[in-house]
């Protein structure tokens, strides 16, 4: 099935929600992960840092702001801060079920649908934050695109590889296509993030789930002298997932 992810109901604590037709689905929390190797390896080595030996074991994510959250379509405000304005690649999923301490070959039932995901970057504003060792924060709280529609498990497993889909992530910066890589490159599954946030904690209907950044899905990892440098008012971005859709956002002032 497919649900639209749309502006939720004011009132309702939430900037968005999946659209359930009878009832609307508000998304309250956002944990944002890094589980695509090829990006992790990548990013460090333009910036001459080695691969942490510490990544290949556990998944890690950092919680983002669930009020920033923008649907496909809408504006992006560039943030009155910082220069290097960036996009990165993501797939998502949105939790269904309520969870606490989920083995990992049974947190997978409590997904109800995935969707794609630009994890708006300000590299500057995060490379002073990410220097001080804690964050990011102000690099990342200002918006996070998510949509344009929730689409369930069933629809895509016949193209489940492993820990993810074979499914084809695009990224196109004004009509010009920057970033290619695929969901099954992915090196850690979403039932093995979703088990490793759900220890101790109760995971809630709502809560969102970002892969991280799939290999070669960001400027930061191009290199902006590859891509035409950072992001800038005017530009329109689009993120497509095969068999998810296309997520577009244009930027302004």
């Amino acid at each position: 099935m497919r649900h639209p992810i749309v502006a939720a109901a004011p009132g309702s604590g939430a900037a968005l929600a999946v659209d359930l037709g009878d009832q609307q689905l508000p998304l309250r929390s956002l944990r944002d992960f890094y589980a695509f190797e090829q990006h992790v390896k990548t990013a460090r080595g333009r910036r001459g840092l080695e691969m942490i030996p510490e990544w290949y074991q556990l998944p890690v994510f950092y919680f983002s702001n669930p009020r920033s959250l923008i649907a496909h379509g809408a504006p992006l405000p560039a943030p009155p801060y910082g220069e290097w304005l960036d996009y990165e690649l993501e797939v998502a999923c949105v939790i269904g079920r309520e969870g606490r301490d989920l083995p990992v070959d049974q947190a997978a039932d409590h997904i109800l649908g995935y969707t794609v995901l630009n994890d708006w970057s300000l590299r500057d504003v995060q490379r002073q934050e990410m220097a001080v060792g804690l964050g990011p924060a102000k690099g990342k709280d200002f918006a996070t695109s998510l949509g344009p529609e929730l689409v369930t498990a069933d629809e895509l497993d016949d193209s489940l590889r492993d820990k993810g889909f074979a499914l084809e992530m695009v990224a196109r910066v004004n009509g010009r296509e920057l970033s290619r890589g695929s969901w099954s490159g992915i090196s850690y599954s979403f039932a093995e993030m979703i088990a490793r946030a759900s220890q101790g904690v109760t995971l809630y209907p709502g809560d969102v789930f970002g892969s991280g950044t799939v290999g070669t899905g960001c400027i930061l990892e191009l290199g902006p002298e590859n891509t035409g440098g950072w992001l800038k008012p005017g530009d329109s971005v689009e993120l497509e997932i095969e068999r998810l859709g296309i997520l577009g956002n244009e930027i302004v002032r």
